[in-house]
């Protein structure tokens, strides 16, 4: 079974073609500027390679779709709910699916949801401290992201670093969008983003952890509308808002820093800040920790935040071996020999994750 996995973005679409269960990679591409879908799955359909499926990284569902899904008018109601939960990415993927539906009559659409690694969470680390029917009847409480990617990392990190795969890990998915999670016996038991990708770490343009309050106070404040807000919030928060630099890209950050531009400099500092605190509070949630895995652009490819991000961490056993770290590319172990805690940089594969969901999914349903 040929199945095509989109990596959608804003204004781009990424694709692999893996012929499934053999996992070979039978094709990929990259389209820029995407203004109409419908362009870039004809310039798909037009190569020589069979489409028998096509899987999407869906985002948030809502309670009841925390796991990957036969695409039906369901599935699509619950994504359209969720909607105001995750604006951005949820739309991106709705106004696709209706593209793809159009485009490929016949042909099974899936959606993976990021929220199904995630399921395996406790209820002491999934619930807010909110009203019950806020919970019960509005789904408000941890759903997580990245799953795709994290459980990725649970499979592959241990290999790299040698190790069990029931080793306790955190995994930190660090880029444009930026998540960690705790990952015991192979099993996400906590991560940092919650009911929204909003939450958790600071994103490239998106805030992160943020006592709704101030949102509050501000709105009555000025008056704003919820949309006013946001907008603000996904767009011009997070890194960028704290650095001034437009875009929130950590590189552009780095260069801006480097230039004397304080903020740029504050922005960097909370960033790793955040991800070393992160990385001790779940050491004390798993009862200790064996590996730590940096992934996504910047964690796979930015030995200066890695080392920011493990600075200080000695006291739980990890070691950078500072060669290693600023050495090499892809995956390759980071942390000196005698590190308690092994330390790995490595490349994600979330469309091989979502194609095997897809591929499990669609054989169960024959």
């Amino acid at each position: 079974m040929n199945i095509l996995v989109p990596n959608l973005g804003s204004t781009s679409l990424k694709y692999q073609i893996l012929e499934m269960p053999d996992e070979r990679i039978l094709a990929r591409g990259r389209y820029e500027r995407v203004s109409d879908y419908r362009t870039a799955i004809e310039g798909i359909r037009s190569g020589d390679t069979r489409v028998d499926a096509v899987a999407f990284k869906a985002v948030h569902g809502g309670p009841k779709y925390r796991g990957t899904f036969v695409i039906d008018d369901d599935v699509v109601a619950a994504q359209t709910e969720f909607l105001l939960a995750a604006p951005l990415h949820n739309r991106i993927y709705l106004d696709a699916m209706a593209a793809f539906r159009d485009a490929m009559p016949g042909v099974p659409l899936v959606a993976a949801f990021e929220t199904e690694f995630h399921r395996t969470i406790p209820d002491s680390a999934r619930w807010y401290g909110v009203p019950s029917e806020w919970r019960t009847h509005y789904g408000v409480e941890r759903y997580g992201f990245h799953g795709a990617s994290h459980q990725f990392v649970a499979g592959r990190a241990p290999v790299i670093a040698g190790l069990p795969v029931t080793v306790r890990i955190v995994s930190c998915h660090l880029g444009g969008s930026s998540s960690i999670c705790a990952i015991n016996g192979g099993r996400s038991v906590d991560t940092t983003m919650g009911f929204s990708p909003q939450s958790g770490l600071e994103n490239a343009t998106r805030h992160g952890d943020l006592d709704p309050f101030a949102v509050l106070y501000m709105m009555d404040r000025v008056g704003w509308s919820t949309s006013e807000v946001r907008e603000q919030l996904a767009q011009v928060s997070g890194l960028a808002g704290i650095s001034g630099v437009a875009g929130g890209d950590c590189r552009d950050i780095e260069a801006s820093a480097g230039a004397g531009n304080r903020n740029a400099a504050l922005a960097l500092e909370i960033f790793t800040l955040e991800v070393r605190k992160t990385i001790g509070a779940y050491a004390a949630a798993m009862g200790g920790l064996d590996l730590v895995a940096f992934t996504g652009g910047i964690g796979e490819n930015s030995a200066d935040l890695r080392e920011r991000c493990c600075h200080g961490l000695e006291f739980l056993g990890i070691h950078l071996d500072c060669q290693a770290n600023h050495a090499g590319s892809g995956d390759r172990l980071v942390s000196r020999p005698d590190s308690q805690v092994r330390v790995v940089a490595m490349t994600t594969n979330e469309e091989l994750i979502v194609a095997r969901r897809a591929y499990r999914t669609l054989n169960h349903s024959a």
